[in-house]
């Protein structure tokens, strides 16, 4: 049996991570969402980590999702430990949002350098930016940022297929 692949999920508030991992997970997912104690957009945020396990080819894979909010930003660090990749979320109707987005991607591969994928969320609102403005944004050829459905298996699984490539 192979050693299973631990992948990081993180991103700003609203980006999809919670919802990437009980989408990917094949089992019971745990999630640490608690009552936002401040606007943030949203009721609820995680406060610690989330969860979930696979198996992609018959290798397992186990999902860590990060909170998204900075003050929580030292389980960013303590969840990489030990990651093998990290799959970053943005939200493309949240473009005031890239710069948080780009501050957890500098902090995480400047603590652990780790092979990542950006997706690009929330495609289906009005106003959006697509992955080749998002890639350019984060000054990324295009092939490193790919649109992302997070409520959607298939193309969850396509986003974390993209990082496999990479390891």
């Amino acid at each position: 049996m192979s050693e299973p692949l631990k992948i990081v999920v993180s991103g700003p508030v609203g980006a999809g991570k919670t919802t990437l991992t009980e989408t990917l997970s094949e089992s019971r997912t745990l999630n640490t969402d608690e009552l936002a104690s401040e606007h943030i957009g949203k009721a609820t945020t995680t406060v610690a980590l989330d969860f979930g396990a696979l198996r992609v080819d018959g290798q397992p894979v186990l999902l860590f999702g990060t909170p998204g909010q900075e003050r929580f930003d030292f389980m960013w660090e303590v969840l990489c430990e030990g990651a093998a990749g990290l799959l970053l979320l943005v939200a493309a109707d949240q473009p005031r949002d890239f710069p948080k987005a780009r501050r957890i991607l500098e902090f995480i591969v400047s603590q652990v350098p780790l092979p990542y994928v950006v997706g690009v969320t929330h495609l289906d609102a009005r106003r959006v930016w697509t992955p080749s403005e998002v890639a350019a944004y984060f000054d990324l050829d295009d092939h490193q940022v790919c649109a992302v459905d997070p409520r959607q298996r298939e193309p969850g699984l396509r986003f974390l297929l993209r990082l496999l490539e990479r390891l």
